[in-house]
Parts: structure tokens; C-alpha cells; sequence
């Protein structure tokens, strides 16, 4: 592999930028929208079902960002490239940052990577898309504008084995502000089954992009898990986004944004 430069002119952008300048009060983020992988890299020695799977990305999650962005009006963020070339919610360093192995299936193009070559994508890809939310962010506290962070995430309905009820999910660390008005809109619904820090936790700080963004500068946030197979066509995305758009309004109303 190459270590420099890692991106080519056949290469999409790291980052998809939507309504940068949206009324709405909140930013959208989608740290694992795409499963897009630099040409320089060839498929890191996978064959292209691997990625249609969800250790390559989120699946659904970023039709549901940007139907919620056009509908509320709100800014969003979106990273192009596969979690496998290297994880957006992860910090540098981190093990799952640029997992030799995820969910059971090696990764090739992941084992003894050079220094260098890790460094390239934390330039190219990792950098540039949390620079642009952080563009976003600084932009609206400079001009005195109140802003909440939504990341949305997916995850797969079976892990290990294990079947996940969940419908979804609310993830949050200390924070509670947007996170309780969205327990509660989720939990007024009693056909779904709503994880209150599952199926992963926020507090164990392994999420990356929650953390950095939003609990670090003290503004509301949390990280929303919608279960793949619910959004995994367009009707359920458009299902999953309209449900969003009609209560967050209200949400970040009680969260004091």
C-alpha cells in the first residue's frame, strides 16, 4: 500500500456537507454514512459483499440524515468512506480505529499497517470530517446561535449470536438534556422497544464524535441508534425520519436549545 497521498482524483470527498446554513438548531452527524475505500487501498483484500454488511457502515442511517436535514431545515454531516478504512467515531489509536477484524471477518488490508499508511488516513478522511463539524459548530456559537448534536448510527439487529430487541436506541454520558425528552418521545410509543444506553453505552467513551463535539464544549447532545433492518429500505427510512423530524422540536425545546 501507499502511504501518501491516500486519496486520488477518482476518489469521492471525505466529507458530504447538506444545508450548512439550515435554520434549524441542531447539526446532524453521520460518522458512518459511507463504505466508500480509496482506490489506492484496491477493497482492503475483501470481496464486495463484506460491504454491503454492517461492518462496512451504517446501513440506512444516512437516508435518514439527510431526509431529516431537508425536513427540519438542519445542517448535516456526513463521512464517505467505510468504517473499515478508518472508524470517524473512534479516536486515533483507539483498537476499533482501524480494526484488523470486525464482527469476526479479517481484514487484510488492516494487518501490520505501517505508521505512515495509518497516518495518511487519519489525515484524509478522519480529519477533514470532524474539521467540517467543527466548521459548522464554531460558525453558529460565533454568531450566537444555540446548537444540539444528533450523530446517528444504525446497528445490526444480531450480534455475536445475540439478538437485539431494541428498536432503538438513545446513547448519552452525562448530559441528560436532549437525551430524557427523547426517552420520553420514544417510550410514548408502546410498540417499540427503546435502549436507554443500549446497545452500546456512551459512558464507556469509546464513541468518539459525541464526546469531542458536544460533551467537551458543553452543548446537548446524544448519539441515536436506529436498528438496520428498520431502515434498510425507503420506506422505512422515510418512516424513521418523519418519526425524528415530529419530535425534535419539542425535544430540543426542553433541552433548552
Amino acid at each position: 500500500m501507499t502511504s501518501s497521498p491516500l486519496l486520488g482524483p477518482g476518489d469521492p470527498p471525505a466529507v458530504e456537507m447538506l444545508n450548512p446554513d439550515g435554520r434549524a438548531h441542531l447539526l446532524i452527524t453521520c460518522d458512518h454514512a459511507g463504505r466508500a475505500v480509496p482506490r489506492t487501498l484496491g477493497q482492503l483484500g475483501l470481496d464486495d459483499d463484506k460491504f454491503e454488511r454492517h461492518i462496512a457502515w451504517d446501513i440506512g442511517a444516512a437516508a435518514v440524515a439527510r431526509r431529516l436535514s431537508a425536513t427540519l431545515d438542519a445542517p448535516a454531516i456526513l463521512s464517505a468512506y467505510s468504517r473499515l478504512v478508518i472508524d470517524c467515531n473512534r479516536a486515533p489509536g483507539h483498537r476499533g480505529s482501524i480494526p484488523a477484524e470486525s464482527d469476526g471477518v479479517r481484514v487484510p488490508g488492516n494487518a501490520r499497517l505501517a505508521t505512515a499508511d495509518a497516518a495518511s488516513r487519519r489525515a484524509e478522511i478522519f480529519e477533514p470530517y470532524h474539521a467540517a463539524v467543527e466548521r459548522v459548530i464554531l460558525a453558529r456559537l460565533g454568531a450566537a446561535r444555540p446548537i444540539a448534536i444528533l450523530a446517528l448510527h444504525s446497528f445490526t439487529p444480531e450480534m455475536a449470536g445475540k439478538k437485539r430487541p431494541w428498536h432503538v436506541g438513545v446513547l448519552w454520558d452525562e448530559d441528560p438534556r436532549l437525551a430524557r425528552p427523547m426517552l420520553a418521545a420514544f417510550r410514548a410509543d408502546p410498540a417499540l422497544c427503546v435502549g436507554d444506553n443500549e446497545p452500546y453505552s456512551a459512558r464507556r467513551r469509546q464513541g468518539y464524535g459525541l464526546h469531542i463535539h458536544a460533551a467537551d464544549r458543553g452543548l446537548p447532545g446524544v448519539l441515536l441508534e436506529i436498528r438496520q433492518n428498520l431502515i434498510a429500505d425507503e420506506a422505512g427510512q422515510k418512516a424513521w425520519a418523519d418519526r425524528l423530524a415530529a419530535m425534535l422540536p419539542d425535544a430540543l425545546t426542553k433541552a433548552g436549545v
